[in-house]
């Protein structure tokens, strides 16, 4: 579960701040190639990736099947804003994955994200957070070195929750040719709009960034750019899952601990906003006739153990979409 501090954080819209003169990061020279590997278990891989737009090493770990049948597909998997472990994603420390895609036929890609980078290119290097150049190295730099050294047949997909959702559907908004499949848990899909921009602007001003140097100042179009109600028309064609709770409390709350409550009432509060980003999304892809699968579940709260549900019920989708 998230800190209270970083989930209030949230919900506040920070005032929009000046526009920053642009001093675009360059990529440094040379090609991504991984720098070491450790096989932490028959089905589990430790990498440790360079990437030249960010001109750093990059953690990432990989699934692979216990028994695999010839070249596969792959999917990425984006976490929100408790990725933080800089050796272990959180989807194998609450999320089950390990188990669950133990005997399917794909590799799954585990970066292990920056704080409150939104998995994109920002425009400048950030003092405090450094170089963010994720949509580069997730769909340029990575991709090529994942088939080679898993077996992987060039097809992809992707899925993330709350920070990571709203992610991954921007990433395959704008990368339509390169996503055959994407899934989406607990998010929010705007970056235009005050609201949308203003929850961005806080989740990374919690983590001690300056969204000027993510997209710009308030009125810079790569904000638009990003947003995935906006640019819904790069969804097409893709085999598509979203879902979502309501905020009420549901069968994974005991009401025992402070964290339960936590969980609860800040957890909720989050969801309830998910829910309502959410049915924007849907009637978007309505009107425009893009076919996709919508959960809406009765209860459930912004936390894990409804992420662990959704995997399974978000599984047919994304194998169809992945070839499987």
């Amino acid at each position: 579960m998230f800190s209270t501090r970083r989930i209030a954080v949230f919900f506040v819209v920070l005032a929009l701040s000046s526009v920053a003169m642009p001093t675009v990061a360059s990529a440094q020279p040379g090609a991504a190639h991984i720098t070491s590997r450790d096989d932490v278990s028959e089905t589990l891989a430790q990498l440790s990736v360079y990437s030249p737009s960010m001109d750093r090493a990059i953690e990432v770990q990989v699934l692979t099947p216990v028994v695999g049948a010839g070249p596969r597909p792959t999917l990425y998997m984006l976490s929100g804003l408790g990725e933080e472990d800089p050796s272990n994603s959180m989807w194998l420390r609450k999320g089950s994955a390990a188990g669950f895609f133990r005997d399917k036929n794909v590799n799954v890609v585990l970066p292990l994200a920056g704080p409150g980078s939104f998995y994109a290119d920002w425009q400048r290097d950030d003092p405090a957070l450094g170089r963010y150049q994720w949509e580069t190295f997730l769909t340029e730099e990575l991709p090529p070195l994942i088939d080679a050294e898993f077996d992987g047949n060039g097809r992809d997909g992707i899925a993330g929750l709350s920070m990571g959702a709203q992610s991954a559907m921007m990433l395959a908004s704008r990368n339509p040719d390169f996503y055959s499949a994407v899934a989406a848990y607990s998010g929010c899909f705007t970056s235009a709009e005050p609201a949308g921009q203003g929850s961005m602007r806080a989740i990374v001003s919690a983590f001690g960034g300056d969204a000027n140097n993510m997209f710009g100042g308030p009125l810079d179009p790569d904000w638009a750019a990003h947003d995935v109600v906006v640019n819904a028309e790069g969804l097409r064609g893709q085999a598509i899952y979203v879902s979502v709770g309501t905020g009420y409390p549901g069968r994974h709350e005991s009401f025992q601990t402070a964290q339960d409550w936590d969980r609860v009432i800040i957890g909720g509060a989050i969801e309830a906003g998910a829910n309502y980003c959410t049915h924007r999304l849907d009637e978007r892809l309505r009107s425009m006739g893009i076919r996709a699968t919508f959960d809406y579940e009765n209860a459930g709260t912004h936390s894990w153990p409804y992420w662990v549900d959704q995997l399974p019920k978000s599984w047919p989708t994304l194998a169809g979409g992945l070839g499987l």
